[in-house]
């Protein structure tokens, strides 16, 4: 499905299942709808949920103009109100992370789930094509996700993205929100990798303390893909977060 904003068509995926609970799963740079449909299934039968291709990647348009995260963040609420979600749970990986920090500094979601989510800018800048394909052969829980990988991830990389993304990926990488997540007050979740060479381990420690309503999951020994190397544990992690009112 498409829904126009700001003249761009993004495309997205919407359950609607007439729950009281709605999941909005985020991709990582570089990546697509796919990439999050391992920790998205087991939750489309019994709530709404939403997978977006955000804006420049997958079967999404390119912004006309250089977004910051806070941009991504307003058609995040654009997008809201148009398919009348309320109360929204935002569950990012990485750069969708981060587009999830910003929503919850800006607007109310219900709760958000951070899986190696960037925030300070210090963040290295990831070459998915060339480091992840490494590890997912590497990892032997990963070997199932390896086609997924060849084929979703490091589309759009840095080297490879075009002009436009490019500015959009120096201005994600140089925004340090380490003041502005104090302001979150809703639940919040992290689940990190000890391993995570992209956002350090130490910084998802600093994150816990920064955000006042906020409990970290570490998985010892697992990458920037760590929910994904973990795929059942995250499924329930997230489950039981969820579950609360």
């Amino acid at each position: 499905m498409k829904i126009v904003y700001k003249d761009i068509n993004i495309n997205y995926v919407f359950y609607d299942n007439k729950s009281d609970i709605n999941l909005v799963y985020l991709h990582g740079w570089g990546q697509n709808i796919e990439m999050m449909m391992p920790i998205a299934k087991p939750f489309i039968k019994n709530n709404n949920v939403l997978i977006l291709d955000l804006p420049g990647f997958g079967d999404s348009m390119e912004p006309n103009e250089v977004w910051s995260i806070f941009d991504y963040a307003e058609m995040l609420e654009f997008i809201f109100k148009k398919l009348k979600i309320d109360n929204p749970i935002l569950i990012g990986h990485s750069f969708g992370g981060k587009i999830s920090l910003a929503y919850a500094i800006k607007y109310k979601p219900k709760k958000i789930v951070l899986l190696a989510s960037p925030y300070k800018k210090k963040i290295k800048k990831d070459t998915f094509k060339m480091k992840v394909f490494k590890f997912v052969k590497k990892v032997k829980v990963l070997n199932r996700f390896e086609n997924l990988a060849k084929k979703h991830i490091g589309s759009t990389d840095y080297k490879n993205a075009s002009e436009m993304m490019r500015k959009i990926l120096v201005n994600h990488v140089n925004l340090d929100l380490t003041e502005d997540v104090k302001k979150i007050k809703c639940p919040t979740l992290l689940i990190w990798g000890t391993n995570d060479a992209a956002v350090n381990y130490e910084d998802a420690i600093e994150l816990e303390s920064l955000i006042q309503n906020c409990g970290l999951v570490t998985y010892e020994g697992c990458t920037h893909y760590a929910y994904l190397e973990r795929v059942n544990q995250t499924i329930n992690v997230i489950n039981s977060f969820i579950g609360g009112k």
